[in-house]
């Protein structure tokens, strides 16, 4: 979009030219707890006033406050911690460290996924024009999201890990079934196969829990992370189960967990839990999703909490530009073209979502009427 956003504040964002926007968004999921917001300003101006970066050849007490408030957080306190730059960064060393750990190369991931654009995370997302030959020789085969026949003929001893999202983000907000994650979890401890949840756009509360996942009840034994975790500040994470042997040198990072990175990400956890963004998110996020169920013109709206993708009829380039330029509300696109995803920050505010719904109705209408001619 032709828009250069110069401030923002909460869930609003002002461009050049002094217009505001109402942003329902947050640049991919990122912006977890408001632009700007208070205490993540303060956090990361104190950290670079003292030290913003030193390699991980020293001691950053920063790494094991972090570790310890996502652990305490998200309940999975005995998970250790690997620190990286992004989430296409997180998901290429959970399935290295997969391969590590039983010494299998066979990975099963899912139709319109979508888990980065490093080597292995992009040949595990299912969309050629993003893979160059050079990606195409991973041993990935690609299985329908909730198939549980399918994957029961694909999986078997030789399966390395499983790769799946814990809400679908790129490929149209698609929740994996309960079951269809439990059958997973079985199967995997079976065989000795390593399930991995992708929560780098599901995670850090969006969808009503900490991680998507925890909906189903289940376990994984890593979990990847990275979006919401640094509210804009770049870093990204691998959460590894205690089943796992690490040595020196398996992974490593130059950049990942750094001081100012760190000071970003604990101040996130610190908002999310002082001002209860998960119960929130699940509250204000599945009225949400009510309201838009019944509204004339939807015809289905998935998702859980704060990450919601409403499906038209019609591809939705149209009303998405009339949002934005005409009533400046930003929102996002999927793979399939007529799904509207909304992944607005956590502090998000009841009057903004009224907003958005009576302004949606208006270009909705105009929409249909124009589509009717």
């Amino acid at each position: 979009m032709q828009i250069e956003p110069v401030k923002g504040v909460g869930s609003w964002l002002w461009d050049k030219e002094g217009n505001k926007y109402l942003d329902l968004y947050g640049g991919h999921a990122v912006i977890s707890i408001g632009h700007a917001h208070p205490h993540y300003v303060k956090k990361l101006s104190s950290q670079l006033n003292n030290i913003s970066f030193y390699s991980n050849s020293v001691i950053n007490p920063l790494q094991e406050e972090l570790a310890f408030k996502l652990g305490e957080l998200s309940s999975y306190e005995d998970y250790s911690l690997f620190l990286c730059n992004s989430g296409a960064e997180a998901n290429e060393n959970a399935l290295k460290l997969a391969s590590f750990h039983n010494g299998r190369k066979k990975v099963i991931a899912f139709d319109k996924s979508f888990h980065g654009r490093t080597s292995l995370a992009v040949a595990a997302t299912n969309d050629k024009n993003i893979q160059a030959p050079v990606n195409s020789d991973h041993k990935v085969c690609f299985l329908p999201l909730n198939d549980h026949e399918a994957f029961l003929d694909w999986f078997d001893d030789k399966t390395c890990a499983v790769i799946i999202e814990g809400i679908q983000g790129v490929g149209g907000v698609r929740v994996p079934e309960p079951s269809f994650l439990k059958l997973i979890r079985d199967k995997c401890n079976e065989t000795g196969a390593i399930m991995i949840l992708d929560e780098v756009q599901s995670g850090y509360g969006r969808s009503g829990k900490f991680f998507a996942h925890q909906h189903a009840g289940i376990r994984p034994d890593l979990i990847t992370i990275a979006k919401g975790m640094g509210n804009g500040f770049p870093i990204g994470g691998v959460m590894i189960s205690p089943s796992f042997k690490g040595k020196h040198g398996m992974l490593g990072t130059t950049f990942g967990g750094n001081h100012l990175a760190c000071a970003a990400a604990i101040a996130v956890l610190d908002v999310i839990r002082e001002q209860d963004l998960v119960n929130k998110a699940a509250v204000l996020g599945n009225e949400w999703i009510r309201q838009l169920s019944a509204m004339e013109g939807v015809k289905e709206v998935r998702g859980a909490g704060l990450m919601i993708g409403a499906e038209f009829d019609f591809p939705i380039a149209g009303l998405r530009t009339d949002l934005a330029y005409q009533h400046r509300i930003l929102t996002g696109n999927s793979s399939n073209k007529n799904t509207l995803r909304l992944l607005p920050a956590l502090t998000l505010l009841e009057e903004e979502i009224a907003l958005f719904n009576s302004t949606l109705h208006k270009s909705l209408s105009k929409q249909l009427n124009a589509l009717a001619v």
